[in-house]
């Protein structure tokens, strides 16, 4: 039994209630073997078995009132996963779905995704099963509230720097900021990102995952002498990664013809109209199936999964974890798909990006793809240590300058292993072999 094997086969003994992060670790492993076999230093100094160990997990109990004056119990968690290269960053994510397994998993991705960017930041993730879904304001704002009171003590700008994730956008974020000032009686922006503007928040920062997928997606089709110029594009989603993927590849001369949420997707093959979507999400919070009744000459479904029967040039899933299967894979290339672009975290299953792999599609991998809301997370913490407030066409420059040498790097890493158009195993050996360096130079930490 190879190094690889004899590590996976622990992590899933001492983790196997948690199929997420076994998902995520034997995606990784498998795509760093062939740096394994030319870095035999690494198994000696045990890399393997410490990357997988988060360096510390924090468990809390959340209690808060609702407005029945009832009160109720959460859970709440943050690990830090690995800070070899900088203080730990990564989102908060409320969500029924979140246990311990969830947050292990967006932590480990988080830590390649991290080192990808170029930026001193290290891998962490937190969150609650605290649905804010029906929530009054006022529920949202005391469970946050609760939520701070335990997580103030185990973050810092020098030490953990959380940020936002589905179910914490500006909102949740500000009543979280606001309590950590209460406690600590420091003005700290930069303890917090995704904060708004009006108390050290960058522009960009909404629109930076969906801005980010769209570039690096750019930068490899053009590689392949690929334009995004009048292709059809699938989006899963209606949150802010899809929409504002949306909006900018409708810049650059795509058609988005279908997008998504929990409940079933529209079509609409004249373009979906990105002022309704954003309407119907952004400002009403409603469902996305009222899309037709602004355009009726548009289809609506039930069941999100049948989204990735319509036949499309590019498919972004901007949703969830495990969005793509293998049997929507075998639709997706049937349909003679060009490209995927992983604008979630990990929302294609182990299974479906062999098969996209194996049939040459090329697949723009999380780690890298979505990297660009960390990436603007980070530009955030730097104008908050400067005091300063950058122009949005200043972030999105940096913004944009970060995804094409993302790229690059991604690029280069799968030739130099003779992994060529392996986009996979190109960002998670770069992403790897960073941490890993900065490791082995740290000694054992």
């Amino acid at each position: 039994m190879n190094y690889i094997d004899r590590v996976i086969k622990e992590v899933r003994s001492r983790n196997a209630c948690e199929p997420e992060f076994l998902q995520s670790v034997e995606e990784v492993f498998h795509s760093i073997e062939p740096v394994l076999e030319k870095h035999p230093e690494f198994e000696e100094s045990g890399i393997l078995e410490r990357i997988v160990e988060p360096e510390r997990t924090i468990s809390f109990r959340v209690a808060w009132v609702d407005d029945n004056d009832k009160v109720r119990v959460n859970r709440g968690y943050r690990t830090q996963f690995n800070s070899t290269i900088g203080p730990y960053k990564g989102g908060l994510r409320f969500h029924p779905s979140v246990y311990i397994g969830i947050i292990k998993f967006l932590g480990f991705e988080q830590t390649y995704k991290n080192a990808l960017t170029g930026l001193p930041i290290g891998g962490g993730k937190g969150g609650s099963d605290f649905d804010p879904k029906g929530k009054s304001d006022g529920e949202i704002m005391r469970f946050c509230q609760s939520f701070m009171t335990e997580l103030y003590r185990h973050i810092g700008p020098n030490v953990d720097v959380p940020a936002g994730d589905i179910g914490v956008g500006s909102r949740e974020i500000g009543y979280l900021y606001g309590q950590f000032k209460r406690i600590k009686n420091q003005f700290q922006p930069a303890v917090l990102t995704g904060k708004g503007l009006n108390y050290g928040g960058s522009l960009v920062r909404k629109e930076a995952t969906g801005y980010g997928l769209i570039y690096f997606m750019k930068e490899m089709l053009n590689h392949h002498d690929i334009t995004l110029e009048n292709k059809t594009v699938v989006i899963s989603g209606s949150g802010n990664v899809a929409i504002y993927a949306c909006e900018k590849a409708q810049k650059f001369g795509a058609k988005i013809i279908a997008m998504s949420d929990s409940k079933g997707y529209i079509i609409d093959n004249e373009g979906v109209n990105l002022d309704t979507i954003k309407q119907l999400k952004e400002i009403e919070r409603r469902r996305i199936s009222e899309y037709v009744n602004y355009h009726p000459h548009a289809e609506y479904h039930e069941n999100q999964q049948g989204l990735w029967s319509v036949k499309c040039d590019i498919a972004l899933p901007c949703a969830a974890e495990n969005d793509i299967n293998i049997d929507s894979a075998k639709k997706i290339v049937a349909n003679g798909t060009l490209a995927v672009g992983e604008g979630a975290n990990m929302p294609c299953t182990n299974e479906a990006i062999d098969y996209f792999l194996e049939n040459n599609i090329l697949l723009a991998p999380a780690k890298a793809a979505n990297a660009g809301g960390v990436a603007t997370s980070a530009l955030e913490m730097s104008q908050n240590s400067m005091r300063l407030h950058w122009s949005f066409e200043e972030v999105n420059r940096r913004l944009n300058e970060i995804m094409i040498n993302i790229f690059e790097i991604t690029k280069e890493a799968a030739q130099e292993y003779n992994l060529e158009g392996n986009y996979v195993a190109g960002a998670n050996i770069a992403g790897f072999l960073r941490v890993a360096n900065a490791m082995s130079d740290q000694g054992i930490i």
